[in-house]
């Protein structure tokens, strides 16, 4: 009988806990949409603060923190769909090894990159071209893509069902948050090289089907449109891979939080990939540093592997998701952010 009453005592703390909090939100959002001018949107976080007399009079940037957190919010996006055609195969294959197909580098990757699965029936390995392996940022290209072709397929779109994609450059660059001056379109040009020239070579299925092949991520791009008072191209046309296409048709997606084009650095960006495809709708997931290491495809050293998550920790920028490392055993905890769906979840696991 008492240990019923406990757990009673523990459900009614824990909902009033969710309560207090969604109260404390709701307040502050009617406070906002009925006093503007009481908040004021820092670029380099998404904490509203308030606007006083003190901190409104000629502030000075911060140079030494101009460099961290999120990137400002270019412009408004929509909600976007992750391939995940890399893991999907990996999955089927019972291995617990994510496949880092994108370079975590920020200078040309020159490297040959080799897995095979424990039984030799699988494998895929990644070659880079003389401009180097495709990088963690060129992979936007193939969001937005993918974007496009899954929302055009769940609408029984007929064009849906062609490789060949073409779009804007405008709308890609604001699509990923990106500015729209002349050096992101040589970017995306670049990036577009770097994807067409890394080939892949493996026999893992996708969309249901297995061909051991070799290939480029994208088979071909090419201009379509340029601007007739500059080089600056206007639209593009892509053909995707067979291996990438057969996937997005499968819908082997995940959708992605929009703060994901927001993220600094390309391990930020593969450790919110990593929780988004382990946790799904769980709300808390373990892994130990070394397999992490592994699965994020760093290059560095394990003690700088650990020094780099540790900032990724303090600074808490992750859409979605918090980490922490239990540095006597190395374990690495991901968990979600949403406070309310934590505390139901632990009165579910108490009712158990």
């Amino acid at each position: 009988m008492k240990a019923e009453q406990k757990k009673q005592m523990i459900r009614k703390n824990l909902t009033e806990r969710v309560v207090a909090i969604a109260a404390k939100s709701k307040a502050r959002r009617i406070a906002k949409l009925q006093q503007p001018e009481l908040f004021k949107t820092d670029a380099s976080s998404s904490h509203i603060q308030p606007v006083t007399q003190q901190n409104n009079s000629k502030i000075k940037p911060n140079k030494s923190n101009s460099d961290r957190g999120l990137l400002p919010v270019r412009h408004p996006t929509r909600d976007f769909f992750l391939c995940d055609m890399f893991d999907y195969a990996l999955k089927e294959d019972g291995a617990s090894m994510e496949v880092p197909i994108f370079t975590l580098a920020t200078k040309p990757d020159l490297t040959v990159w080799h897995w095979q699965s424990k039984d030799g029936d699988r494998s895929i390995t990644v070659t880079p071209s003389v401009q180097g392996r495709a990088t963690q940022f060129d992979k936007d290209v193939l969001i937005y893509i993918i974007s496009q072709m899954t929302e055009a397929l769940n609408r029984n779109r007929f064009d849906a069902r062609s490789r060949i994609v073409r779009f804007t450059v405008y709308d890609y660059l604001v699509s990923t948050n990106k500015p729209t001056g002349g050096k992101e379109y040589q970017r995306l040009e670049m990036a577009m090289e770097r994807l067409r020239g890394t080939s892949i070579k493996t026999n893992i299925k996708t969309g249901g089907e297995r061909v051991k092949e070799s290939f480029g991520l994208i088979e071909r791009w090419k201009i379509v449109e340029k601007s007739p008072t500059d080089e600056r191209m206007i639209a593009v046309e892509i053909t995707l891979s067979e291996w990438l296409f057969n996937a997005v048709q499968a819908h082997e997606v995940l959708t992605i939080n929009r703060d994901y084009f927001r993220l600094r650095k390309p391990l930020e960006r593969r450790l919110y990939e990593l929780a988004r495809k382990h946790m799904g709708h769980q709300t808390n997931w373990k892994i130990g540093l070394n397999l992490l290491h592994e699965k994020t495809g760093s290059k560095s050293e394990l003690k700088e592997f650990r020094r780099m998550i540790i900032e990724i920790i303090e600074s808490d920028t992750l859409p979605d998701y918090r980490i922490l490392l239990n540095k006597e055993n190395d374990q690495v905890h991901f968990y979600i952010k949403s406070a309310k769906r934590l505390a139901l979840n632990l009165i579910k696991n108490i009712e158990k």
